[in-house]
């Protein structure tokens, strides 16, 4: 049996809405975002799991706890896996971004694994952090089901690592919506994208939401 890691975006927030800059700013589910919550807990909570790994904050320990609690497993938090660092653009609309910030906001567009948002963080840092994660599932659990609950752009840049895919290209290559799975399997040919942003346990209405 091989090992399965399970990559999953928390749920809606007003950021995901609007599409403000959110990375270390640590908003709350919307009530959406807590349904989807719900339905993926509901939805994989058949699945034998080995263990639960989550980003530290609200909005993903929010999304992982349906789950935990349906299966009784205790999620482990790790810093390695928080989303990625805005700097001075968080909480801030693309619109102003660009406004204040246009030559970065542009080389950051180009080149997002060197050009890193003002005082923010580059997707080869975010790489370097999130992948030691990584290789301590794959050093604890060589077989079975892990979920990771982690955020838009750190799944991606995960994901670009985990295949071979050019970390600058991470926005142009993966997506991600609230609350959707990627799931990645590990054998000695190495990892295998299985399935990429799944979000059809979520009924229709939920499913079919803009801006998420």
């Amino acid at each position: 049996m091989s090992l399965k890691i399970y990559f999953v975006r928390h749920g809606e927030t007003t950021y995901s809405k609007t599409g403000s800059f959110c990375g270390h700013i640590d908003p709350e589910l919307t009530p959406v975002g807590s349904q989807m919550a719900e339905q993926f807990g509901a939805a994989y909570a058949k699945l034998p799991w080995n263990a639960v790994y989550v980003s530290p904050m609200k909005r993903t320990i929010a999304t992982a706890k349906p789950l935990c609690d349906a299966v009784g497993i205790e999620m482990q938090l790790h810093d390695g896996l928080r989303e990625i660092n805005y700097g001075e653009w968080e909480g801030k609309t693309v619109e102003a971004v660009k406004k204040e910030y246009e030559e970065d906001y542009i080389n950051w567009l180009t080149e997002p694994a060197w050009n890193a948002p003002n005082g923010g963080e580059t997707s080869v840092e975010i790489a370097s952090r999130s992948s030691l994660v990584i290789a301590e599932i794959q050093e604890k659990y060589k077989s079975g089901n892990v979920l990771v609950v982690s955020h838009k752009a750190t799944i991606r840049i995960i994901l670009c690592s985990l295949l071979g895919i050019d970390l600058g290209r991470y926005r142009y290559r993966i997506a991600a919506l609230a609350a959707s799975v990627s799931i990645v399997k590990f054998d000695v040919r190495g990892p295998l994208l299985e399935v990429l942003g799944d979000r059809s346990y979520m009924d229709e209405t939920l499913r079919n939401l803009p801006g998420t």
